[in-house]
């Protein structure tokens, strides 16, 4: 499906163990509390030491608490963090004590973030089988799903037709993956995630562009981050940011002519995004071929190409 002069994009973020477990204390106590534990998931750096997560059970975890992330009961804590604010559905702040490595430190004791409904505890196979095989920037706190689909040698075999690859970078978090919680469309508001476009794909999608070649984005998330791009101005030029764009049907394509996508969730912002693309008939029409014919949904499930 795809043809020589084709620009394929790809999304390098690479999934953290970001899923972690504490212990409180007080806001006016250092010690740790062990009863009952905090589950934590990091869903975006927002600063040196600050990170924006989700807190379960909620309800316990207020602004000024303290909480200790160790590898096993009764271990010496490797990180330490602030709640320095309070968010709706579970949202907070965090402010992590700057000491040492906190990547070495997540890497000893975080888990992976496996989507729930896998119903398992994360393995250490997860570490790469929960990633892409060009995952590199790190900072997702799920996996660019669309990208799980490639290995070595189909992109050898995609290279070898003359399709040209580049990529960008999103960090996934709560804007692509949260869920719909209003009336209309008009009220959603996504969160912001962080982007990095580079010369070498900017250049790249520029000259495409210009010489009428298509150019596929592997996944929503590569949608996202160029059709952003594209808002700024004529040509993409090299840069990073923060984007909380919406697709929705009536959006305008500037820079994608191809889509490579998983069977997403109804009622989902990004069942909404692929809606806009291809137009709703066509999307509801593969979906219900997919249901018939028993695809497999989400994450490590089936995808669709729509040109």
């Amino acid at each position: 499906m795809l043809a020589p002069g084709d620009l394929l994009v790809l999304n390098d973020s690479r999934v953290i163990p970001a899923r972690l477990f504490a212990t409180r204390a007080g806001a006016t106590s250092q010690k740790q509390d062990p009863t009952g534990k905090i589950e934590v998931l990091l869903t975006q750096k927002s600063g040196a030491n600050e990170w924006s997560a989700l807190v379960r059970p909620g309800k316990k975890v207020q602004a000024g608490e303290r909480l200790f992330f160790a590898a096993d009961d009764g271990a010496p804590p490797l990180l330490e963090a602030e709640v320095t604010a309070r968010g709706e559905f579970g949202e907070r702040t965090l402010r992590f004590a700057s000491s040492g490595d906190f990547y070495g430190a997540l890497e000893k004791i975080g888990h992976m973030p496996l989507p729930p409904y896998m119903h398992r505890e994360d393995t250490p196979e997860d570490r790469e089988r929960y990633q892409t095989i060009f995952a590199d920037a790190r900072g997702s706190a799920a996996a660019p799903t669309a990208g799980l689909h490639f290995t070595p040698q189909v992109l050898d075999a995609i290279r070898a037709r003359g399709v040209e690859i580049a990529t960008v970078t999103l960090h996934v978090g709560l804007g692509t993956f949260q869920p719909v919680r209003v009336e209309t469309l008009d009220e959603i508001t996504l969160h912001s995630e962080c982007y990095t476009l580079s010369s070498a794909t900017a250049d790249a999608v520029n000259k495409a562009k210009r010489d009428g070649r298509r150019v596929i984005a592997a996944g929503t998330t590569t949608v996202r981050t160029l059709e952003h791009c594209a808002s700024l101005g004529a040509e993409l030029a090299a840069h990073g940011g923060e984007t909380s764009i919406f697709i929705r049907p009536g959006h305008e394509f500037r820079i994608v002519d191809g889509l490579l996508t998983n069977f997403h969730l109804p009622q989902s912002t990004l069942l909404m995004l692929v809606s806009a693309f291809a137009g709703c008939e066509r999307v509801l029409a593969a979906y219900g071929h997919a249901v018939r014919e028993r695809y497999r949904f989400f994450s490590y499930g089936d995808c669709m190409f729509i040109g």
